[in-house]
C-alpha cells in the first residue's frame, strides 16, 4: 500500500461530482490519462476501489460516502488553510450543503436562514434550489428537504409533516379560464398526473417547471391551477378556490445519504433543521388558510 498523496483527493472529488473521467479532465484541466492515474493511485493508497465502472460512468461505490464526505473536508481544511496564508479570511468553517425544491428553498428555508446561520457557525451553509432531484449518493448535497411519497433506498430520514396543494386563481376574478399546467419534473406530481387524466389538453394555456413560476403566472392571468399552499396561501393576490378536486399531499422528509447517517455533524444539522421548521409546519401541510404571511415573518 503506497502513501496517500493528498493532491489526489481533488482527482476524486472532481470524478465523485461530475460522475465522468473526461468531465473530470475538463474541470481540472488535465488530460483523462492523468485523471485516471490519479484515480488509480488514491485508490491503491487507500486499500480498494472508490467508484463502480459503468457505461453510463463513474458511480461512488455504496459504501464509499464516507470517504468522499472526508475528502471535502480535507479538501475545505487545506482551502481555508492556504486562504488563512494569504491572509484572505478569518478562519471560516466547513460547508454544510442542504438541497430542497425551489417551493421550499424560497419559503421555510429562506425563512429560517438566519436562525439556521447562527445555530451551525463557523460552518457555512450552502442551499441548493433543484426540483429534480440531485444525486445523494454523489454527495452534491449534505442533507435533503425533500417532498416524496418514500425516500429512495440510499437515503434515510425522518417525516416531518405533509404537503398540501390546492387550487388556486387570482383574486376578485372573473371566472377562471383554462389551467396552468406542469411540465418537466414537475410532470411526476400528484398534481400533474391528475391533470393528465382530468383535465383536456387543449384547456391547458401554459406550463412551467416550477411552482414558484407558476404562482407569479397565475397573480398575473385569468386561468387557474394546482400550488402547494405554502405558495398559494402567501400570495396575497391569489385564493384557494374549492373545487372538486383530490386531496393531494405528499410527505415532507429531511434526510441524508444512508452511510452518512453515523455522521455527528450531518445529524446535528438534520436535527436543527427539524426543530427551525416546527412553527412553519402547519404553512407545509396548508392549514393557515391564507395566513402563511404572518407565519414567514414570525
Amino acid at each position: 500500500m503506497h502513501k496517500l498523496n493528498w493532491d489526489d483527493l481533488r482527482f476524486v472529488l472532481a470524478v465523485a461530482d461530475t460522475g465522468s473521467v473526461n468531465a473530470a479532465a475538463k474541470a481540472l484541466g488535465v488530460n483523462h490519462a492523468t485523471v485516471l492515474r490519479r484515480i488509480a493511485s488514491f485508490e491503491e493508497a487507500c486499500g480498494g476501489p472508490v467508484f463502480e465502472r459503468e457505461r453510463s460512468g463513474y458511480r461512488l461505490r455504496p459504501n464509499r460516502a464516507p470517504v468522499i464526505e472526508a475528502a471535502r473536508l480535507a479538501a475545505q481544511h487545506v482551502n481555508s488553510a492556504e486562504a488563512l496564508m494569504k491572509g484572505r479570511q478569518n478562519g471560516t468553517g466547513k460547508v454544510l450543503r442542504i438541497t430542497s425544491t425551489d417551493s421550499l428553498c424560497q419559503t421555510v428555508l429562506a425563512w429560517i436562514y438566519p436562525a439556521l446561520a447562527r445555530r451551525v457557525a463557523p460552518d457555512r451553509l450552502t442551499y441548493l434550489s433543484s426540483n429534480p432531484h440531485i444525486d445523494m449518493a454523489r454527495l452534491h448535497a449534505d442533507v435533503a428537504l425533500r417532498p416524496a411519497m418514500v425516500l429512495s433506498d440510499d437515503l434515510v430520514g425522518r417525516k416531518i409533516t405533509d404537503m398540501r396543494f390546492g387550487v388556486y386563481a387570482r383574486a376578485k376574478r372573473r371566472k377562471p379560464q383554462g389551467w396552468l399546467g406542469m411540465t418537466g419534473a414537475l410532470e411526476r406530481s400528484g398534481p400533474a398526473q391528475w391533470m393528465a387524466n382530468a383535465v383536456d389538453p387543449s384547456d391547458v394555456v401554459a406550463s412551467a417547471d416550477s411552482f414558484c413560476l407558476l404562482t407569479q403566472m397565475l397573480g398575473k392571468s385569468n386561468a387557474q391551477g394546482v400550488l402547494p399552499c405554502i405558495l398559494g396561501d402567501a400570495a396575497p393576490e391569489l385564493e384557494r378556490i374549492d373545487l372538486d378536486v383530490p386531496d393531494f399531499v405528499v410527505p415532507i422528509w429531511v434526510a441524508c445519504h444512508r452511510d452518512l447517517a453515523g455522521s455527528d455533524r450531518i445529524q446535528r444539522l438534520m436535527e436543527t433543521l427539524e426543530k427551525l421548521l416546527q412553527p412553519h409546519l402547519s404553512a407545509i401541510a396548508g392549514e393557515n388558510g391564507g395566513s402563511s404571511q404572518s407565519v414567514a415573518r414570525s
